[in-house]
């Protein structure tokens, strides 16, 4: 009996090991409505401010639920300031947990300025989150944005392949070759599921307007894009720049690296002339070559990581740039149609 039972209790630890070894990939993140509006209210009351906040929820499968935040205080280069924001973070949770409400960490949120969210800081937020949470999300909310009229929400994480090269700090050419990694395949957007309870979904119900228009519709007819283009096209400009000095440095890495090559030429028609003439005066040869000499020595390459992340960001604003320029040109002709009838 007692053998029967240990059998039994090895072979379900076997198979909870084996569940977690191959968790299934994150398909979706199911927020609910009332943290969708604690951020936007966080983020906007805040604009245009940077804000941060925590998220806590559940992961259940292939779905990370989110259903619960609270904000963190501003942020400052005080290390006092940031002892008490640590402190703050572990009141609430256990505040949280008190009042028996989810205080599992599963991310966090953010706001953002223009879709301007793509740097170094991001990734590095991202590592820290790893060590202690297998699988976590940052949600960006745009406020800027959304006064276009779009709910402009969204999930990402970082790609498993990109996380193993930045641990290891191989952004060269060879690794990324190697990897097959892109400038796309850094982060990876997750889909949004709004879940709320029936109450609440019935609650609303009865809130709604007898009118089908909305704000929203409204605001999606404003004729005026000039601030949000020209916002677009500075921060664009911007990151030409910054992507010209990415490779400004490129070119001069490759330029050290061909006369380094040179060189190395030029030493070693050298050497084997001289080794030649020893030979011939019955002499032993020299190595042809010489880790002591300087011309010998790797260059370093570059990292691309920057290159990359500008890369995308450059790729953000474009779209963006598309998108209202394609909604404009719908909305002036339509009320150049209005005003004929």
């Amino acid at each position: 009996m007692a053998n029967a039972a240990a059998a039994a209790s090895r072979s379900f630890l076997q198979v909870a090991a084996t569940e977690e070894a191959v968790a299934p990939p994150l398909r979706v993140v199911q927020i609910e409505g009332l943290v969708i509006l604690k951020i936007i209210k966080h983020c906007t009351e805040f604009s245009p401010a940077l804000v941060t906040g925590q998220l806590l929820g559940l992961d259940v499968g292939s779905v990370l639920e989110v259903t619960n935040c609270f904000p963190f205080p501003i942020r400052e280069e005080d290390e006092e300031i940031e002892a008490e924001g640590a402190n703050y973070q572990l009141e609430m949770m256990r505040c949280l947990r008190e009042v028996n409400v989810d205080n599992n960490t599963v991310g966090w949120y953010q706001s953002t300025l223009l879709g301007s969210y793509q740097t170094v800081e991001l990734i590095e937020t991202f590592m820290n989150y790893q060590e202690n949470i297998k699988r976590c999300v940052c949600i960006i909310y745009d406020p800027s944005k959304s006064n276009q009229g779009v709910l402009a929400l969204k999930a990402l994480k970082l790609s498993d392949s990109f996380m193993e090269l930045y641990r290891n700090n191989e952004f060269n050419g060879e690794k990324l070759r190697e990897k097959n990694l892109s400038w796309v395949d850094i982060f990876e957007e997750i889909p949004i599921k709004v879940s709320n309870s029936a109450l609440i979904s019935a609650f609303m119900t009865e809130l709604e307007a007898d009118s089908p228009v909305t704000q929203s519709d409204y605001d999606r007819l404003q004729l005026s894009t000039n601030p949000f283009m020209e916002r677009n096209m500075e921060f664009l400009i911007d990151c030409m720049d910054d992507l010209s000095m990415e490779q400004q440095k490129f070119q001069f890495y490759y330029r050290n690296l061909s006369r380094q090559q040179a060189q190395q030429q030029t030493w070693l028609q050298k050497r084997r002339a001289d080794n030649m003439a020893r030979k011939a005066a019955g002499e032993e040869p020299l190595p042809e070559e010489d880790p002591s000499n300087p011309i010998f020595k790797p260059l370093p390459e570059p990292s691309r990581l920057d290159s990359y992340l500008i890369t995308n960001q450059v790729s953000n604003y474009c779209n963006q740039i598309n998108s209202v320029a394609g909604q404009s040109f719908s909305r002036l002709y339509l009320m150049k149609a209005l005003h004929e009838n």
